[in-house]
């Protein structure tokens, strides 16, 4: 998916003569990673470069959006487990990115007169740690949580096992990348060269849980009528 498909639809893009092709990555993609899910992301951009040349790669952070499979999970764990388990000691350092920003500066990309930059590195305005993000969210979301160490060589087997049911909650790829800090580099442009200013998670958090309790009360009130 990350290699084969992306390379064919830059070819074909190209065929059919698309001026601008942008390619969706990650970052730290990179293609001499030991990683293969961090191996693929670089093969993946080498690829698609290689099959549209001047393709532009956009690397974010971590995304996260309501109703998706980071933040809403970790909320909805939060308010469920009587104690959290940290991927290790929680100091892993990531650097969220509303997906809305990041569709922005994708359609900022596509639309700009000038050249764009071969590669962008999209975060959030602030970075955490991986036990200050767990922290922050259970503010936020009025919460106390209890968070227990959990070491890494844990996670590992337990996502070995969890990768023989058809959907696995949890893969050996996404524990490598909770050992890996995701934040940009700070040599590659970014959101300032696109005249974009990114929204915090603290504030998108909040229109979230606000939302949400609209809705749950719309909903018990229609119950009561």
């Amino acid at each position: 998916m990350h290699v084969e498909a992306a390379a064919r639809i830059a070819g074909v893009a190209r065929r059919a003569g698309v001026k601008r092709f942008v390619h969706l990555s990650g970052i730290g993609a990179d293609p001499t990673s030991p990683s293969p899910y961090i191996r693929n992301r670089g093969e993946g951009e080498v690829a698609v470069q290689a099959a549209f040349p001047g393709a532009v790669v956009i690397r974010p952070a971590v995304m996260f959006a309501p109703d998706d499979a980071f933040l809403t999970t970790i909320l909805g764990l939060l308010r469920t487990l009587p104690a959290y388990p940290l991927f290790g000691d929680g100091r892993t350092r990531l650097q969220p990115v509303y997906v809305d920003d990041v569709a922005a500066a994708i359609a900022q990309v596509l639309r700009q007169t000038q050249r764009p930059f071969p590669i962008y590195e999209l975060a959030g305005p602030r970075v955490y740690s991986y036990g200050d993000l767990l922290r922050t969210i259970a503010r936020t979301a009025g919460l106390r949580p209890m968070l227990v160490r959990v070491p890494f060589a844990f996670w590992n087997a337990a996502a070995g096992l969890a990768e023989i049911l058809p959907h696995p909650p949890l893969t050996r790829n996404q524990v490598e990348l909770m050992q890996i800090d995701t934040m940009v580099s700070g040599s590659r442009p970014g959101f300032g060269s696109l005249g974009i200013s990114p929204r915090s998670l603290e504030e998108e958090l909040k229109a979230m849980l606000k939302h949400t309790n609209e809705e749950t009360q719309n909903t018990n009130e229609g119950r009561a009528r």
